[in-house]
């Protein structure tokens, strides 16, 4: 099953390293899963996020506001 992975985030270092993080952990692991970035503060409105970054899998936000371990990261995406 492929997933749809969005960060969302303004651009600011948090969010870079949950994208670096996020890609890392497909590719180390092989996942189907695209990763799109979101950084307009409107769209992420919509998710009713106030702390960024956050991570979204298949249109649910599993985690706002830090950076998840890579073995978190993983359990979202299994």
């Amino acid at each position: 099953m492929k997933h749809t992975v969005k960060i969302l985030g303004t651009g600011c270092p948090k969010c870079q390293n949950l994208t670096k993080v996020v890609t890392e952990v497909i590719a180390e692991n092989q996942l189907d899963a695209s990763v799109e970035k979101v950084e307009d503060i409107t769209h992420i409105m919509q998710y009713n996020v106030m702390l960024t970054p956050a991570l979204v899998v298949d249109e649910k936000v599993v985690m706002k506001g830090r950076i998840p371990s890579k073995e978190e990261v993983l359990a979202f995406l299994n």
